[in-house]
């Protein structure tokens, strides 16, 4: 069976100029997870987990405008290693800033506190 193709005389009206939203949104957060290192899966693929589907299109292009950063980059800002240059500085790469400094705050907080139903050690007691 031959792949369906657009004929190249088709006049424009039938050429898709984009994908639809979901199909849009479906490659941000494959482009978000997939990213090339974990670490940047993880800041980037988690920040747009929770988001995608309050983004308008405006923040869509934002976000796309931040993926197309370098990960290690993306991933030293993120983590505060290096402080995001003026040049590369946006809205949306400081909201996924903020967001990794929240996950980051949370995952600490998890690993001080004892899982639930059960007594912290005998010396961690305040």
């Amino acid at each position: 069976m031959e792949p369906h193709l657009i004929p190249p005389d088709a006049p424009s009206s039938e050429v898709p100029d984009a994908p639809p939203p979901d199909a849009r949104r479906r490659r941000i957060l494959f482009r978000a997870t997939h990213r090339g290192t974990h670490e940047t899966d993880i800041l980037i693929g988690g920040f747009v987990a929770r988001g995608l589907a309050g983004f308008s299109i405006e923040e869509l292009d934002q976000l796309e405008e931040v993926m197309e950063l370098p990960d290690v980059d993306l991933a030293d800002w993120l983590t505060g290693r290096r402080p995001i240059p003026p040049g590369s500085d946006s809205p949306m790469l400081r909201r996924i800033e903020d967001a990794a400094q929240r996950v980051a705050v949370e995952a600490r907080l998890a690993r001080a506190l004892p899982p639930q139903g059960t007594q912290a050690p005998e010396g961690n007691q305040a």
